[in-house]
């Protein structure tokens, strides 16, 4: 399925030129992976420079990120084994970075809560991923869990926490993700069920 987004159009126009070459998707998602996993480390230190890296380094993860999955695509690479390590990797970055907000956040206003928080939304997102796959499985062929709108898909979003990470806003966004990615994770559950109940 091909990505139509504003990220999706940049990054496609990014990898171009790697195309034919001995780089491969897989090669972008091992870089997608430790980059996001550094910015995780860089935002559990919860100091002002540990965010300002953290902000700087989740930005060219999260371009990683649409960057395998359109090199795979226009270069003619795409595979299930290459599907699953870049979806193992999305789970892994995405729920560590609100457990990792979640210590960094520890000394702020939030105090004793911010790491429970973290958890819980990490927790949440972990869910909704898994269950939103499953989902797409079982649906038709090119649907999707969550359609975005105006050029931008959902997990866009993503790449505000920079920007949100340098202003010092992350602890209303902990504390958001906190209340809202329960709910959604609850809401893919069930679509999940109906759609398994429903005979073939």
């Amino acid at each position: 399925m091909i990505g139509d987004s504003w990220t999706h159009l940049l990054a496609r126009q990014l990898v171009r030129p790697l195309v034919g070459t001995a780089v491969t998707p897989n090669h972008l998602t091992t870089l997608r992976l430790l980059s996001g996993l550094a910015a995780c480390a860089c935002f559990a230190l919860g100091t002002s420079a540990g965010m300002a890296w953290g902000g700087a380094i989740w930005l060219v993860s999260a371009l990683l990120d649409r960057a395998d999955g359109e090199l795979a695509r226009i270069g003619n690479m795409m595979s299930e084994a290459g599907h699953r390590y870049d979806y193992y990797t999305d789970v892994l970055v995405n729920t560590a970075f609100f457990v990792a907000i979640g210590v960094g956040l520890r000394h702020t206003w939030l105090g004793d809560w911010s790491i429970p928080l973290g958890l819980l939304a990490g927790g949440a997102l972990l869910l909704c991923m898994w269950w939103s796959e499953l989902l797409e499985r079982r649906s038709e062929p090119n649907t999707r869990a969550y359609e975005g709108r105006w050029g931008f898909d959902p997990d866009d979003a993503l790449y505000l926490m920079a920007p949100f990470a340098w202003l010092g806003w992350l602890e209303p966004v902990l504390v958001g993700a906190a209340a809202v990615a329960p709910v959604v994770a609850a809401v893919t559950g069930i679509r999940l069920l109906r759609l398994m109940s429903t005979p073939a």
